[in-house]
């Protein structure tokens, strides 16, 4: 599974920066649905001991691994949503998060509903960089009461701060594919 990955990374991406990895032919713009379902077997499988009751992850990009990883382990999937402006809704969990790509800072926000303090929940994202969102949507699973079990990452670029500074503070992440570096338009794994 991990090599097939960085296989189709190597030949469908592109290094924009240093920093930025366009892969939108595979996780973030056109979906490979059964690249995807193995995506979702893989984190499964890692967390499978774990009595999941919930998968969680941002809108949108994130949506699809995160979908089929709740599809194998049986459980919903709930995805915090992006809002433009901050709308104070009390039966809302609410944080604002920067966004690296993007180059803007966003709203995300849970129904109060989806979230309670009997869920062991599994977060599950596409790319992992400087960890903004990641952080956010913790803080959220936090402020409900859930019990945040793990986070599996599709790619984790590991020479930004993100996944190590998410490891330090006891959270496990899994990720399938680490880059090392994007330096000379090099796609380098560690």
């Amino acid at each position: 599974m991990m090599e097939k990955l960085k296989t189709r990374i190597l030949q469908e991406s592109s290094v924009v920066s240093s920093d930025v990895l366009r892969m939108d032919a595979i996780i973030n713009h056109m979906v490979d649905p059964e690249l995807t379902m193995e995506m979702g077997r893989e984190f499964a499988a890692r967390f499978a001991e774990q009595s999941i009751t919930k998968v969680v992850t941002v809108e949108s990009s994130g949506i699809p691994a995160a979908f089929t990883t709740a599809y194998v382990l049986g459980v919903p999937l709930v995805f915090a949503r992006r809002k433009k402006t901050l709308i104070a809704d009390p039966d809302a969990y609410c944080e604002r998060v920067p966004s690296f790509t993007k180059g803007m800072v966003t709203d995300i926000m849970v129904s109060k509903q989806f979230l309670t303090s009997d869920d062991r929940v599994l977060f599950i994202d596409d790319i992992i960089a400087n960890g903004d969102a990641a952080r956010g949507l913790i803080k959220i699973i936090e402020r409900s009461g859930a019990a945040l079990v793990g986070m599996g990452v599709v790619v984790e670029k590991s020479f930004q701060a993100g996944g190590r500074t998410l490891r330090e503070s006891g959270i496990r992440v899994e990720s399938l594919v680490r880059i090392a570096s994007l330096e000379g338009g090099e796609i380098t794994f560690e």
